[in-house]
């Protein structure tokens, strides 16, 4: 048999979403468009004057889904609106959606037209970041099922999932530092005005004027003192009661040995305190608690089975379709699931054709075939024509929901705060109060004032500030770099955890493959364009997941097709301008001759009246250099792979990773967290990578849980990290640069050791002044965030992450 070349054909691109053209056109007004959708969308601009988006953007559009009007018809619901919107008062309301395909400026500025496509909106707001428009709507003009419609008319369907009526975006405690750096920075810089008399020197006609800004000076210290150190003082003593000295309890005595010694000079008089350097440290301290807080908001790292289901679902009750929150699904209730649709409940199959990726919940990525009476379990996508369903049991009862459960009990604690700013300073801590307390007693009996203020010197000096700020100015830095990178870290800490990591092991199906991609060839005898252009359109009228890949593997002109038909589980067939067409299995194809092909592939066998032509060769597509990141990998970790699909990919993975890797096929979401927990048990440090719920116990078990996925706006599991698909071959580079990063803390260290060992130098002999203080202090902050982001950056540059 021949390879026939690649069906080539000179391709268009849609004027509205810019995707290839394939298949039959649409023109209009000399445009060409991919669909009719894409055609109304430029259409409906078109009549309102808002063609402007097409010149801030080319083909910035997205093709629009198929809108069934009913599919909303549970937003006019009150209960979910409720739960839905922001803000209401009976005429008007202000909801904020979730829309995953905002991508530039056009998008923003026709969404902030929205009033000129319903007279109901009265604004909409886009946070492009968050991929979130905020729309303020009149009730008695247009309603949220209307609003959520005319979005998805214009290509912006909103993310409506069952998880989203209980998640609130935004950081609360990141807002509260916002407030803390704010009154921090406003007190530290009128503290530094009303010092200046007293660092200046003042004549003693203006000793009042002096006395004034001292207290003023107390007064400014209170609010900081009480309210921005109060989260120091709880970690401290958070950590105090579990026996550990985190790096919060020498921050919280030096931050008490501020404000007390100074509290105690201005009040009796016989000293300035230093309110200044209490206020700038606070201040400095918080600004390097928001650098690491301030995470990526429009990510979620803690979804659940949730984000994949919609608030909604369709139902059939004595012939009349309806459709009801998914929430209140009863048992024997009947609903419809659609092509694409996920199953929310357990649920027997009562009438239609069911083919079920279970790859969300299992990995297996080819569709399982039901037959009628057969149990269908939540979390199943169907992905053939419409079928009709029985439930079970309640989604909350449902064996996707126990298997979540399952998962969330494996989950380990996973510390929020450094290893390795803990371990500094206990030991820090230890010996700053051995140097303390030696220098008290050998004080005390010489001079009373000299040991007080030597003892109360070198703590306050000593507070290891720069130590606390080197961790999160450096790690901040690195995040940033990571998401510019389309790596995005749930929090500093994970960098750590990514840093230390020996053993890798990944999932096949969507991970170190393509999730949407395959590689298709086509073998046998060359077909004509005739041909090519009838095998095109049987295929095309099918929505089984082979007949998809062929149909966007083939380009030709769509024809009609008479007497089409889909046989479960052995193909499809109709008749093309009296030609019968057959695209399915070698023996519903009628290939007779014995052999089945490499066990690594699918094929799909085409023969036209009669007459086998040849078949589609269908294959996993791995990802771009993953066989040079296999190898880099491996020098350094261990690697291994666990597979929900059948062995059939062992001889071609084993091509790809190195001599040695383990390759664990047919494992069930349970088999791949009992492999990592053995890995732990052994005393490896396991990162698993994986993108699906099938992967979320182990994700969860690991030491460090990767997700992967092909839009980081979209679906992930649970995991301390989303990597984009298209970043996966550089998986060796974040290692390598977190690595660099925990070098630089520790670099860090030492220079802040040095200011403080300078610090030391004067406290041990009393003479420890305000104005020392408040330029020793503030100084080794600056120098610290300016080494920790400036080197960072540059590393960063050297390892072309910038």
């Amino acid at each position: 048999m021949e390879k026939t070349p690649a069906f080539t054909e000179t391709l268009s691109s849609c004027y509205h979403c810019g995707d290839t053209i394939r298949g039959e056109r649409v023109e209009h007004e000399g445009k060409l468009f991919c669909c009719t959708g894409c055609k109304i969308v430029f259409e409906i601009l078109q009549q309102n004057d808002l063609c402007t988006y097409y010149d801030l953007h080319e083909t910035p559009g997205t093709s629009p889904s198929t809108i069934e009007i009913s599919r909303f018809d549970y937003l006019d619901d009150v209960v979910i609106q409720n739960q839905l919107l922001d803000f209401t008062d009976g005429r008007t309301s202000r909801v904020t959606l979730s829309l995953p395909t905002v991508h530039c400026s056009s998008c923003i500025w026709l969404l902030e037209q929205l009033y000129k496509l319903d007279a109901g909106i009265v604004e909409s707001r886009v946070e492009y970041l968050r991929k979130q428009v905020s729309i303020k709507y009149l009730h008695e003009k247009t309603s949220l099922k209307n609003i959520v419609i005319l979005l998805v008319s214009i290509g912006y369907e909103p993310e409506l999932h069952l998880d989203a009526v209980d998640k609130k975006m935004e950081s609360e405690i990141t807002r509260s530092l916002y407030f803390k750096v704010g009154v921090a920075g406003f007190c530290f810089g009128n503290s530094m005005l009303f010092s200046f008399p007293e660092y200046l020197g003042v004549d003693a006609t203006e000793e009042i004027l002096k006395t004034v800004f001292s207290y003023l000076n107390l007064l400014l210290g209170v609010p900081v003192f009480f309210y921005c150190s109060k989260d120091y003082f709880v970690a401290a003593l958070g950590g105090l009661k579990k026996k550990i000295i985190n790096i919060d309890v020498p921050i919280a005595l030096g931050i008490f040995l501020l404000f007390a010694r100074s509290a105690y000079e201005i009040m009796t008089q016989t000293g300035p305190g230093f309110i200044d350097s209490m206020c700038g440290l606070l201040f400095f301290l918080l600004l390097g608690r928001i650098f690491q807080s301030k995470t990526y908001d429009r990510l979620n790292f803690e979804r659940n089975y949730t984000s994949y289901f919609p608030l909604s679902v369709m139902t059939k009750k004595n012939g009349v379709e309806t459709t009801v929150p998914i929430a209140t699904l009863k048992r024997g209730n009947r609903i419809i699931i659609r092509h694409g649709e996920i199953v929310p409940a357990d649920a027997l199959l009562l009438q239609g054709s069911a083919a079920i990726d279970y790859s969300f919940v299992t990995g297996e990525s080819t569709p399982v075939e039901k037959v009628l009476g057969e149990m269908i379990y939540a979390g199943g996508k169907q992905v053939g024509g419409a079928i009709e369903l029985e439930v079970m049991k309640e989604v909350s009862q449902s064996y996707l929901t126990q298997l979540w459960n399952n998962f969330n009990q494996s989950m380990r604690e996973k510390g929020q705060l450094s290893e390795l700013s803990n371990t500094v300073s206990k030991y820090f801590t230890i010996v700053v109060l051995a140097i303390s307390f030696g220098v008290l007693a050998y004080w005390l009996p010489k001079d009373m004032t000299t040991a007080v203020n030597a003892f109360t010197g070198i703590l306050i000096v000593a507070c290891p500030c720069a130590l606390a700020i080197s961790i999160p100015f450096t790690l901040g830095t690195t995040m940033r770099i990571f998401g510019k990178n389309d790596f995005y870290l749930k929090n500093t800490s994970v960098i750590e955890q990514l840093s230390r990591i020996d053993t890798i092991v990944f999932d096949k199906t969507g991970t170190i493959t393509h999730a949407k991609k395959s590689s298709v060839e086509y073998v046998g005898t060359e077909l004509s364009k005739e041909e090519i252009s009838g095998t095109y359109s049987l295929v095309s009228n099918s929505a089984h997941p082979l007949s998809m890949v062929i149909a966007e593997y083939l380009t030709a002109e769509k024809k009609i097709v008479d007497n089409f038909a889909e046989s479960l589980g052995e193909g499809i067939s109709g008749t093309l301008e009296g030609a019968a067409y057959r695209v399915g299995t070698r023996d519903f194809a009628g290939k007779t001759k014995a052999g089945n092909g490499p066990v690594n592939e699918t094929r799909s066998y085409v023969s036209i009246d009669g007459t086998v032509k040849g078949y589609f060769s269908i294959k996993n597509l791995y990802r771009e250099g993953l066989s040079g990141l296999t190898a880099s990998l491996g020098k350094r970790t261990v690697l291994a792979v666990v597979s929900g699909d059948n062995e059939s990919e062992r001889p071609r993975l084993q091509s790809l990773f190195p001599v040695g890797t383990d390759l664990q096929f047919n494992q069930t979401p349970s088999d791949k967290l009992e492999y990592v927990r053995a890995l732990q048990s052994a005393g490896k440090r396991v990162m698993m990578i994986g993108d699906g719920l099938n992967d979320a116990g182990a994700l969860l078990q690991s030491n460090l849980g990767v997700a992967v996925t092909e839009n980081v706006a979209q679906f992930s599991p649970s995991s301390d990290a989303i990597l984009s698909g298209a970043s996966f071959v550089k998986m060796q580079d974040f290692i390598r640069f977190a690595s660099s990063s925990m070098s630089v803390v520790i670099a860090s260290f030492v220079l802040a050791f040095m200011y403080n060992v300078v610090g030391i130098y004067f406290a041990l002999q009393g003479l420890l002044t305000p104005v020392m203080a408040a330029i020793l202090m503030p100084a080794s902050s600056i120098t610290i965030v300016l080494f920790t982001t400036i080197t960072t950056q540059l590393l960063a540059k050297r390892k072309g992450l910038l």
